[in-house]
């Protein structure tokens, strides 16, 4: 089903997950939704563009890895994330690091992403009035490439990730970063 542009919410059998820029990664129980008709999404749309064509508290898992940094707006595409989201529904996102060459390299990203980064929606760091819109922290990880030295960098990395993006990021660069976020509504 492809959603058009001004039609009303999409509803798609009783799939509860969303896969957000889903590309060529399309996933099985997920409703898939990309900009580009040509990859065969469920439902074409921009991000960008809101309301999205679903319902409100529809979903109670939305996937977006390596979606949000081509976004125009983070936040609003975070409100509108948390509108379609049910209460204590889950959020799992990947974005590559600042220190990673994949996020200067790549001229559709708009945005760098740090560990606290998504701090700004859990109210974990102020200014917190971005949004109204709340998410609780379950998971963040600084992801590195796994070959030998980076294991060991990675666990300092997440042991210690404000020391490690103030003095080491840019020595030993980090691969991306994986999030997971709780909606609370």
């Amino acid at each position: 089903m492809i959603a058009a542009p001004g039609s009303t919410a999409v509803r798609q059998g009783t799939r509860s997950i969303l896969n957000l820029g889903c590309g060529l990664k399309k996933n099985a129980d997920a409703i898939n939704l990309d900009l580009r008709s040509e990859v065969n999404p469920d439902v074409v749309h921009d991000l960008n563009r809101t309301p999205w064509p679903f319902d409100d508290s529809q979903f109670s898992r939305v996937l977006a890895y390596d979606v949000l940094e081509h976004c125009d707006d983070v936040i609003a595409v975070m409100d509108e994330i948390h509108r379609i989201s049910a209460n204590q529904g889950t959020v799992e996102i990947t974005v590559p690091h600042f220190s990673c060459v994949n996020a200067f390299i790549d001229p559709t990203h708009r945005h760098f992403f740090g560990w606290s980064s998504f701090h700004y929606i859990t109210g974990e760091r102020e200014p917190s009035f971005y949004t109204a819109k709340r998410f609780r922290r379950l998971v963040s990880r600084i992801v590195f490439f796994p070959v030998g030295m980076n294991r060991l960098i990675a666990r300092f990395a997440n042991r210690y990730p404000e020391a490690y993006e103030k003095r080491w990021a840019w020595i030993f660069p980090a691969w991306f970063l994986y999030f997971e976020l709780e909606v609370i509504k």
